[in-house]
C-alpha cells in the first residue's frame, strides 16, 4: 500500500521598514513547488526503490535471505548486534513475511530491509547506517454488528455467516462470568455491537466488544463495555460488574463428559462411586486457566489424580485440577496466581482412560457441585460514573436496537 504525499515549499519575501513595523504592501507569495513522494505502509520512501518480498522458510537464517542481495557477513553481523536490545534477529520465524528494497541501480544497492513479526508489527533496518524502527501499520477501525441463532455451535453459526471465529472467543471472554460456553444449546442467540480491525482492506482481528445480549437457556444476559477513569470493565444492564469472583470453567472450550455425582460408574476401576467434580474433555495440551485469584498450595504428582494442582483463592473456596499433562509457567507450592493465569495443560497422567481435566471446588471444605453455584458479583459502576454509564448503555442499545419489548423495558430501568 502506497500513500502519495504532497510537499509544498513556499518562498516568501516580507519587507519591514525602519522602525521595524510590517510594510504596509508586503510582496505575496513569489513560487510553490510541488514535489510528489510515494510511502508504503512501512514509512518508507519508496520511489527508484524495488521491492522484494517472501517467506521465511523452515530452517532459513537471516544470512541465507540477505547474502543473494549482496549484503555481506560484516553488515550482517552488525545488524545482528545493533538490534538485539530491540529483537533478536537469529530467532527469525519460519512462516513470517519479509520485504527487501534496493536502489534502483546496475547493481541494485540494497537499502532497507524488513521483518514482519505479523500483518501490524513489522521492524525496518535501514542498510546504510543500520538504523532500526519498529513500527505498526496503520489500523482502521470499523465498528459492526452482529446477530445469530445458535443451530449447532456458536463457532458453525458464526462461520456461516463470514464472521471471524475470533469473535467467538471474544464473547466468551466478556461472559466468562455469566454463561458456561461448554453448555450452549439449540435456540439460544446472540446480538453483538463490536470493532473489527483492518490493514487497508486485509481484515486483522477483532477489536473492543462493546454491547452484547446474548439469550442463553431463555435467559438474557446483557454486556455493556464501559471506562471508569482509566480503568475498563464490563457491566450488566443495572451497572452490576459481569467480572465475579469466579470465571464459569476452567477451560474455554471443550466439553462436560462427566459431572458431579454421589454415585457414578468409574471408567478404570468398573465400581460405582462418588465423583465430586466435573470433568472437561478436551485434547492434551489445552491450557487450563485459574477459575480465580489465588495462592497454589499444591502442585505435584498425586496417584490416581495425576500432575494436580491446588489453589486456596480465600479462607471459603478453593479449586483443585487434575490429570494435568504438565503445569503452568511458575507453577508451584506458594505461587500466587490470578484469575485466567494458566496452571497447566490437559493431560491423561494417573488413573485416567484419555485426556481431560477433572476439576474439584470447594466451599469450607466441603466438595460441591460448581455448575450450581451462584457467585455475587463484584464491585458495581462507581456512584460518580452512574449517570454517564446509563446514558452510554443507553447509546449502545439504540445502535443495537433488539426490538424485544421485555428486554427494553429492563434496559430503561436505572
Amino acid at each position: 500500500m502506497k500513500i502519495k504525499y504532497t510537499l509544498l515549499a513556499f518562498v516568501s519575501l516580507v519587507l519591514f521598514n525602519c522602525t521595524g513595523d510590517f510594510n504596509d504592501n508586503p510582496e505575496k507569495l513569489e513560487s510553490v513547488d510541488t514535489v510528489s513522494v510515494n510511502i508504503n505502509e512501512f514509512g518508507i520512501i519508496v520511489d527508484s526503490l524495488n521491492e522484494y518480498s517472501d517467506i521465511i522458510k523452515k530452517n532459513q537464517t537471516l544470512a541465507d535471505i540477505l547474502l543473494p542481495f549482496n549484503i555481506d557477513y560484516n553488515k550482517i553481523t552488525q545488524m545482528v548486534s545493533e538490534s538485539k536490545e530491540i529483537f533478536d534477529l537469529r530467532k527469525i520465524n519460519a512462516g513470517k513475511e519479509y520485504f527487501i528494497y534496493t536502489q534502483n541501480d546496475s547493481i541494485e544497492t540494497p537499502k532497507y530491509f524488513v521483518y514482519a513479526f505479523d500483518k501490524i508489527n513489522y521492524i525496518v533496518y535501514d542498510l546504510d547506517s543500520i538504523k532500526i524502527n519498529k513500527g505498526q501499520k496503520e489500523i482502521i477501525v470499523k465498528e459492526k454488528f452482529a446477530e445469530g441463532t445458535i443451530n449447532s455451535s456458536l463457532y458453525e453459526t458464526l462461520q456461516e455467516q463470514n464472521l471471524s471465529p475470533l469473535l467467538a472467543l471474544k464473547l466468551s471472554e466478556v461472559l466468562a462470568w455469566q454463561i458456561d460456553f461448554y453448555t450452549i444449546q439449540k435456540g439460544d442467540y446472540f446480538r453483538v455491537l463490536y470493532n473489527e480491525k483492518y490493514v487497508g482492506d486485509d481484515f486483522v482481528g477483532i477489536g473492543k466488544i462493546k454491547a452484547i445480549q446474548f439469550n442463553h437457556k431463555t435467559r438474557d444476559y446483557f454486556g455493556f463495555r464501559f471506562e471508569q477513569g482509566d480503568e475498563f470493565d464490563y457491566f450488566d444492564e443495572n451497572g452490576n460488574s459481569l467480572r465475579k469472583a469466579f470465571l464459569k470453567a476452567p477451560l474455554k472450550f471443550s466439553r462436560i463428559s462427566s459431572k458431579y455425582s454421589r454415585r457414578r460408574l468409574h471408567p478404570v476401576l468398573r465400581t460405582y462411586r462418588p465423583h465430586l467434580g466435573i470433568d472437561y474433555a478436551a485434547a492434551t495440551g489445552t491450557p487450563v486457566q485459574s477459575v480465580g485469584d489465588g495462592t497454589v498450595v499444591q502442585a505435584s504428582y498425586q496417584g490416581g489424580a495425576g500432575n494436580y494442582v491446588k489453589i486456596k483463592h480465600n479462607g471459603t473456596y478453593t479449586s483443585g485440577y487434575m490429570h494435568l499433562s504438565k503445569y503452568g509457567k511458575g507453577i508451584k507450592k506458594g505461587a500466587r496466581v490470578k484469575q485466567g493465569d494458566v496452571i497447566g495443560y490437559v493431560g491423561s497422567t494417573g488413573l485416567s482412560t484419555g485426556p481431560h481435566l477433572d476439576f474439584r471446588f470447594w466451599i469450607n471444605g466441603d466438595l460441591v457441585n460448581y455448575l450450581t453455584i451462584e457467585f455475587p458479583p463484584s464491585n458495581p459502576i462507581k456512584e460518580e460514573y452512574r449517570e454517564k454509564f446509563f446514558v452510554q448503555r443507553d447509546s449502545l442499545w439504540e445502535k443495537i436496537d433488539f426490538n424485544v419489548n421485555n428486554n427494553v423495558e429492563i434496559l430503561s430501568s436505572k
